[in-house]
């Protein structure tokens, strides 16, 4: 056959194979997954994870090192190993759909079913199933043992039970109902020999993380039993009464990592009083019953016990840490509603805004202050108080020294800042003296073995240490670049961040822009370890083991890496001890979720790309071999997709810029095609991120719509200082007028989409041109004057910060720059607009005051601007619920068909959708003419 038929022919073949693919629609969302809860075996002989399926159920697969299957079982999660690596454990749910037919059917929430615990034997492959499960647990560091919690058991009764003396005398008992009251009943069970015990109304329990101890706290088995707190030592399979008091309540039992010693919080008053006599209880082992060694009486002055505090234990055991509290403000109970004064009295020199305050008003009622008890001595020692609320214990609880803080004095102008100074303390853990007093300073750490405060200067772009012992001061990077290079906000510039410390506090590991950095804290000599910056590749250190606290000098590390011009990542290997680097794998992906397992060198990952799903991979620390275990979009070959390059134009400020190009699998050149606009900030670095179609919470899902003709265009922006409107013009606009000179772009049928800060900037531009025929902007801000006085309702903080210094980028107040805030608003050009716009803000957003979006839209009704505003009610920043993010991703792109694609307008934009009809009539359908 001739060459050149053959090569027609085959091209008309690919064409024909692509022209069968189908397209993504809004019901293709359900049938797409997503890999939850990965994680390998200690062993690392075995990974369990499960598939997600149009977030709804979960399909929990087993698989070995080789890829094998196991175990696949429907609707089950949340899936562990023992640490034996012998056992997994999961959750078994009902179907969502039959729970959500149940409850159209009104069945009570009592009776919706319940979640089951599934026992699996990796090597017997055995499946054992325990229903109506409330919660379970496993040992941390040893195996052979599972607790579990029931919600109820109803238990028929034999004839011979009905008959007996005994079930007739309990008959003329009030019977305990398992609940939230009385607790529920906890199995114990024995998983080498299937045997178990039942301990009845338990309200808390605990293993040991290396000691074989089980301490859970109970309300008795009858009405007339008092509670207590127990031990229960599995090796012996014998029981310690801890504490027994009537009705007592027991708070914040734990171990120390032994499980030689126990400590917990008791309230045996059954009275209401508002002050609680709350006791700290510390047991022994070998001790028959706990001790009390602190109560309300033997507690500081103006401290009492905190039943919110943590109770824990160093890791050398010779500490109990546990929670001091200030006395409650106590309430006048005898006042009637209409007797009680309800007022806000704001100040103006309150060091935290009154919405602040309020926002933090459950966790300042309940704030705790950290204090130790020191077993060997059996002395009290506070650390934390009113004056420094924050405390950082260093070495796990071993070291001499812990570090408190107060932000309070400088809160103040954190207001319009952004920013915060701290006063810091540092404390002897053992005699409760202060060390070291630091005032108006940065964030500051402890280092591991806690020898060395550190942190780093955002004023000074410093990183700097405090040697504890000696007290002196070291400024590490002082003439050097160690802080954000690419910084364009009126702001100081962040920090790339660290590594950690090597063994026994000697160096501290610091990033560079690409490079890692060894520095000795006290002769701040340095040597660079990496040499990233001559191939622009960035280096990063990835933690192997999440409980060894420095970087071992003495074993190689792996790094990831990425490429800032060809956007390429990867795993390096690093040897500490001559600085070698070998890459071990690389490519145009995105690699993320590395995990190694406990005991061996097996690792977990995955990779992923615009048209690779982040799978779940298994390898080692040589990526040797690469076994997919996950398979979680198999349909995904069935469908049109997309393909993702890197477009570079240069600015009208005369600066290289890079974007993101996303065009459909079947792009034909030669063709013109309807083009969208979307960008935030700064993009291209996650060009490999990959995007399955669902329904987004914000902005356009990038698969959906290329799949369905339209090519999509994300352009960096680089801002210049007050000027943060203009600045999206100048990079935005000459990326899209360099697209359409390529010849492929309908220049006519253009389309922009954007939310918050993106909803801003389409906002402006299209104050500025008409080349975009449609624009959706998303919680915009038409209005910087009006939101500069704003707040943020999330957190309560003033919005001012964010246009002095941050995101906004103004750089000053509006009476500094009146000027600034007006040519950056487009509502004082809202006239020029001629782009039609819908508009998404939602009336509990707490980032974008919701009137903002309202000022928006009633100014654009007002001129007769064609517009559109979707308020999805009691939705935040984004809407949340899986039917408001797919009516949005509808609308959305019936929008942009209609005036993109000339398709029929839907009768939402006709005629809107009248309160009346809310909830029922969605307006979906299109008018054909």
């Amino acid at each position: 056959m001739n060459r050149k038929i053959l090569f027609l022919l085959l091209a008309l073949f690919g064409t024909t194979i692509l022209a069968q693919k189908k397209v993504l629609d809004h019901a293709d969302y359900k049938i797409w997954s997503t890999v939850q809860d990965a994680t390998i075996s200690p062993d690392g002989s075995h990974v369990i994870y499960s598939i997600e399926r149009g977030e709804k159920d979960n399909f929990l697969k087993i698989q070995d090192s080789n890829g094998n299957f196991i175990l696949e079982y429907d609707r089950a999660d949340k899936g562990q190993f023992t640490y034996n690596s012998k056992y997994a454990i999961f959750n078994i749910n009902a179907w969502k759909d039959s729970v959500i037919a149940m409850k159209k059917r009104k069945v009570k929430k009592k009776n919706l079913p319940k979640d089951s615990l599934a026992i699996f034997n990796l090597k017997t492959q055995s499946l054992s199933k325990i229903g109506n499960i409330k919660s379970y647990k496993v040992p941390k560091k040893w195996s052979g043992f599972v607790a579990y919690q029931l919600e109820d058991i109803k238990k028929e009764k034999t004839l011979e039970e009905k008959d007996s003396t005994k079930t007739k005398e309990k008959k003329k008992e009030k019977l305990k109902k398992v609940g939230k009251d009385n607790g529920y009943h906890l199995v114990l069970r024995n998983l080498e020999n299937n045997s178990q015990d039942t301990i009845k109304f338990v309200k808390d329990y605990i293993f040991a993380e290396k000691g074989k101890y089980l301490a859970y706290s109970s309300t008795g088995e009858t009405k007339k039993d008092s509670s207590g707190v127990f031990i229960m030592n599995l090796v012996s399979n014998s029981k310690i009464v801890l504490h027994k008091a009537t009705k007592a309540k027991y708070f914040k039992m734990n171990f120390s990592e032994s499980g030689k010693n126990l400590g917990f919080v008791v309230d045996t008053d059954t009275s209401k009083i508002q002050l609680r006599p709350n006791e700290l209880y510390l047991w022994k082992e070998g001790q028959k019953t706990a001790m009390k060694i602190a109560d309300n009486a033997t507690t500081p002055s103006g401290y009492v016990v905190s039943k919110y505090g943590e109770v824990h234990f160093s890791k050398d055991e010779s500490t109990l840490f546990f929670g001091l509290s200030k006395p409650p403000i106590e309430k006048d109970t005898s006042l009637l509603a209409e007797e009680i004064v309800n007022v806000e009295v704001w100040t103006y020199n309150e060091p935290k805004l009154y919405t602040v305050q309020e926002l933090q008003l459950k966790n300042d009622s309940i704030q705790s202050f950290t204090s130790a008890y020191h077993l060997k001595n059996n002395k009290i020692v506070q650390l934390a108080s009113s004056a420094f609320m924050n405390t950082e214990l260093g070495d796990e609880g071993n070291g001499k020294f812990a570090l408190v803080n107060t932000s309070m004095p400088y809160e103040l102008p954190s207001q319009w800042t952004g920013r915060r100074a701290y006063d810091y303390k540092v404390i002897n853990t053992e005699t409760g003296e202060t060390h070291l007093e630091l005032k108006q300073i940065p964030r500051m750490r402890l280092s591991p073995k806690t020898n060395y405060g550190y942190g780093y200067n955002r004023t000074d772009s410093t990183w700097f240490a405090y040697n504890l012992n000696t007290k002196s001061y070291a400024s590490l990077t002082k003439g050097s670049i160690f802080y954000d290079e690419r910084n364009d906000s009126p702001n100081f510039p962040r920090a790339y961040g660290l590594a950690g410390w090597t063994k026994d506090d000697k160096e501290i590991v610091i990033y560079d822009r690409y490079d890692i950095w060894k520095f000795n804290p006290d002769t701040k000599k340095s040597v660079r370890l990496t040499n990233g910056r001559a191939t622009k590749t960035v280096y990063r250190y990835e933690e192997l083991d999440k409980e060894k606290h420095y970087l071992n000098i003495n074993e190689k590390w792996i790094l990831r890496t990425f490429n800032e011009t060809t956007k390429n990542a990867g795993y390096a290997e690093f040897n500490p001890k001559n600085n070698s680097i070998k890459q071990l794998i690389e490519g145009p992906y995105r690699y993320s979720n590395f995990q190694k397992s406990k005991l061996s060198n097996t690792v977990i990952y995955s990779k992923e790309s615009f048209e690779t799903f982040p799978d779940i991979r298994l390898t080692d620390l040589n990526f040797k071999k690469d076994i997919k275990l996950s398979e979680a979009n198999p349909q995904q070959s069935s469908y049109n997709w997309g393909t993702i390059e890197l477009v570079n134009w240069t600015s009208l400020d005369g600066k290289v810029l890079s974007g993101m190009l996303v065009k459909p699998e079947d792009f034909d050149p030669t063709k013109k095609y309807p083009l969208l606009v979307n960008f935030y900030e700064r993009s291209s670095d996650g060009i490999h991120r990959h995007r399955y179609p669902k329904p987004e919470r914000s902005t356009i899902n990038y698969s959906f719509f290329t799949s369905r003709g339209y090519v999509i265009f994300n352009p960096d922006v680089e801002y210049r200082i007050g000027y943060p409107g203009e600045s999206a013009y100048n990079c935005v606009i000459p990326g899209v007028t360099s697209l359409i000179e390529k010849g492929f772009i309908d220049k006519d049928n253009i389309g922009v989409q954007g939310h918050s800060w993106g909803g801003y900037q389409i906002a402006y531009l299209v104050t500025k041109t008409d080349i975009f025929k449609a624009a959706e902007s998303g919680a915009p801000v038409p209005n910087m004057i009006s939101a500069y006085g704003g707040i943020r309702w999330w957190t309560g903080l003033s919005r001012q910060f964010q246009y002095e210094h941050t995101q906004s980028r103004i750089g000053g107040t509006p009476w500094e720059y009146p000027a600034r805030y007006i040519e950056n608003s487009p509502i004082f050009n809202i006239d020029k607009i001629n782009t039609p716009l819908l508009i998404m803000h939602n009336d509990a957003d707490g980032h974008v005051p919701w009137y903002q979006g309202i000022e928006f839209f009633v100014s654009l009704r007002r001129l007769g601007k064609p517009s559109w505003f979707l308020n999805y009610n009691g939705e935040p920043h984004w809407p949340l619920k899986y039917q408001n993010r797919t009516d949005f991703s509808i609308r959305m792109a019936q929008f942009f068909d209609h005036y993109l694609k000339g398709k029929p307008k839907p009768m939402w934009m006709e005629r809107g959708v009248p309160p009346i009809e809310k909830g029922i009539k969605q307006g979906y359908q299109l008018i054909e003419k």
